[in-house]
């Protein structure tokens, strides 16, 4: 005797061995034997074999039109062996009987199960339903299948290529566009980026970069609201200075500027300007709300998106000319040993009489003007005239960096330069991504730029610890050691930054590009107002759970706005080699087989550095470049006898973060975290860093 049953919906057959009270003992055709709920066996037979059977059944299930089953069925609930006796005949035998079984087992659109073996038809209105479902999906499998079709032949349908983002980065893989490009991947056994890419999709590089971006971090574009910027309500007073900042040509975000008096008198008084859009923007207001979702400006070479709309950045930017509202730190010293007596703020109206450009002006201040050198070209008379201040400025930073380097424990270093990047020719509001690349330097260091540096450390920290004094919460980076792995964190207590030699940090002198800093200046401008009961009247109160988001949001933000500014930059890098058709490069080497370009912003692979020591200079033959994973690699062709300078400690100098990056294909650059990276910066629209703007 043989049985068919049901195991989980699954059709069997064996031959019956024994029989008990609500259990059966089957062994299967394999030889192997089960036990068998009685409630689960649907039909006994003594012959065709199994296999036959079920080979039989197949092919009579095959043959059965549904739609004609259908309206054979019983209107009320049955068995298979109903439908076998209404279908084939009175007289249905196994086969029969079992085909039927197959066929309501297909069809759950036309048949519901009611029990082990018995079913009940479905409305005809539920019978259309599925119908047309099941049309609509041999339908969208066609499409699937064309589309793949086009993909593999070298085209891509204009569908695919609209979800291309999607499909990349955040796939729907339901979606009958990504389904066309797996199987045409699969078909033409090609990565999908590589076979998106050979069918047209990616028509530009550096549009694939862009818009990739703007998918990821702009989903609903770049565009502002419409904002009116509100006018600030309080009487302030008329400093008594005349401020000027010093920024890149292309800055309109001009946040900081400086001012100096009593020179020569023994006591001079710094004044550190800060912007002050905190004290006419308030928290949950609507530019705030604009503001707290960008969290910061990024930059890239040849454009940025700002954090705030022009026309509000405008009204508070400190412009030569206008008598600017500011967050004012005034900081008194020993004029002959630089020794700090006070500090206060206040809140006030700054004339700014200069806006200096640290790129037209760095050849003409050097250190040997400022010592009192005539230079080789005379500087603007308005500049000749702040000779003086410049150079008491210049003497101050290196003091206060000689001052950081000893709570460090050892030297800042400025070994490589800083690279600038200029476009030629963009005619738009955005690069095209074709246009002439110009690729310069500016060292880290010169005095201009550690002027203000260092001013803008020298207010970071002391506010920073003002704000803890009175008992009023901020948004502080800390270091706990330069151990190697030991990160900067942001956090919300004052805590000691070892990377940069501070007691406290707290990033407050860019508030019109960088969101923590306009957080920070409304605490400030609550000590300003309030004292020591600055607690009680600060926007964010201590263990603020505002204060918490923000940080967290502000980490992912500008990690990934730092990535891409990494990412772009590594593109213009490349194809800067390509439009001087530059086939080999001096390089040094870096760890392992990684090498940096000598005089281009540039880490990449080489070969045939196994056994070279750290530090090795060397020839370098380069390979084909990749603009879409932003991958070069290179072969080592010449040993160079040259001296080279001591590479940075990268496990413990901050300043190394930046060159990770542009050593990072695709895939990893736009992960790179820049967090702990203060002595760099996101930079500016010609990917020129702010001056002063990491501090």
């Amino acid at each position: 005797m043989h049985i068919l049953f049901d195991e989980a919906g699954k059709l069997l057959t064996g031959r019956l061995l024994s029989e008990a009270e609500s259990s059966l003992q089957v062994e299967l055709d394999s030889g192997k034997r089960v036990k068998v709920k009685t409630a689960n066996a649907l039909l006994r037979f003594e012959k065709p074999a199994p296999t036959q059977l079920m080979a039989a059944a197949g092919s009579l299930a095959d043959s059965m039109e549904l739609e004609l089953a259908y309206e054979f069925a019983p209107e009320d609930e049955f068995g298979f062996a109903d439908l076998a006796r209404e279908y084939f005949s009175a007289s249905a035998g196994t086969s029969e009987q079992v085909a039927a079984l197959l066929c309501l087992q297909a069809a759950p659109h036309y048949f519901r199960r009611a029990g082990k073996g018995r079913y009940k038809k479905a409305a005809p209105e539920i019978v259309a339903q599925a119908l047309a479902a099941i049309e609509k999906k041999k339908q969208v499998q066609a499409q699937i299948e064309a589309w793949a079709g086009e993909l593999a032949a070298g085209t891509c349908p204009a569908p695919v290529r609209q979800q291309l983002y999607k499909i990349l980065f955040k796939p729907d893989k339901n979606a009958p566009e990504y389904k066309a490009v797996v199987d045409a991947a699969r078909s033409t056994h090609t990565a999908p980026l590589t076979l998106l890419h050979n069918a047209g999709a990616i028509e530009s590089a550096y549009q694939f970069h862009w818009q990739r971006f703007l998918f990821d971090q702009f989903p609903k574009g770049t565009g502002f609201p419409q904002l009116q910027a509100p006018a600030i309500a309080d009487e302030l007073p008329l400093a008594t200075v005349q401020a000027f900042s010093i920024d890149d040509s292309h800055t309109t975000e001009i946040d900081d500027a400086l001012s100096l008096q009593g020179l020569g008198s023994g006591s001079v008084t710094l004044g550190i300007h800060i912007a002050a859009p905190g004290l006419a923007v308030l928290p949950e207001s609507a530019i705030d709300q604009v503001a707290r979702s960008r969290l910061s400006t990024v930059y890239m070479p040849g454009h940025k998106i700002t954090m705030l709309p022009d026309d509000v950045v405008q009204a508070y930017t400190l412009m030569a000319g206008r008598d600017c509202p500011a967050v004012s730190l005034y900081v008194t010293l020993d004029e002959a040993t630089l020794e700090v007596r006070e500090s206060r703020t206040a809140l006030e109206r700054v004339p700014i009489a200069l806006n200096l450009r640290h790129d037209q002006l760095d050849d003409v201040i050097t250190e040997a003007w400022l010592g009192g050198e005539t230079p080789v070209h005379a500087p603007p008379t308005e500049i000749a005239a702040l000779q003086p201040t410049l150079a008491f400025l210049f003497r101050l930073a290196r003091h206060l960096k000689a001052q950081r380097e000893v709570v460090r424990g050892k030297p800042e270093n400025f070994n490589r330069p800083d690279y600038t990047f200029r476009l030629e020719g963009v005619t738009g509001d955005e690069p095209r991504g074709d246009e002439r690349v110009q690729i310069g330097t500016r060292k880290r260091g010169a005095p201009l730029d550690l002027m203000v540096a260092e001013a803008m450390i020298l207010a970071n920290s002391t506010w920073g610890q003002w704000l803890a004094e009175c008992g009023v919460p901020g948004i502080y980076r800390s270091q706990a050691s330069l151990m190697p792995g030991v990160k900067v964190r942001m956090g919300t207590k004052a805590q000691p930054h070892a990377g940069i030699g501070v007691k406290s940090y707290a990033w407050s002198t860019s508030p019109l590009r960088r969101y923590v800093d306009l957080v920070n200046q409304w605490q400030i401008i609550a000590c300003a107002r309030h004292g020591r009961t600055a607690a009680l009247a600060a926007p964010f109160k201590p263990k603020d759970a505002n204060l918490f988001s923000i940080i967290s949001g502000f980490d992912a933000a500008y990690s990934a706005y730092n990535g891409f500014q990494n990412g772009m930059e590594r593109y213009w890098t490349l194809k800067y080699l390509q439009q001087n058709n530059q086939s080999e490069l001096t390089a040094t080497l870096v760890r392992d087989n990684l090498v940096r370009a000598d005089t281009l912003p540039l880490v990449f692979p080489a070969m045939g550095t196994e056994n070279l020591p750290r530090g090795a200079h060397v020839r370098v033959r380069l390979g084909a470049v990749d603009e879409i994973s932003l991958e070069v690699s290179g072969t080592v062709i010449e040993r160079l006898d040259l001296p080279v300078d001591e590479l940075d400690d990268a496990a413990s100098d901050e300043s190394d973060g930046d060159d990770e990056g542009l050593a990072a294909p695709l895939a990893l650059a736009i992960s790179v975290d820049e967090a702990d990276t203060e002595e760099t910066t996101i930079a500016s629209a010609t990917a020129s860093p702010p001056v002063g703007d990491g501090h």
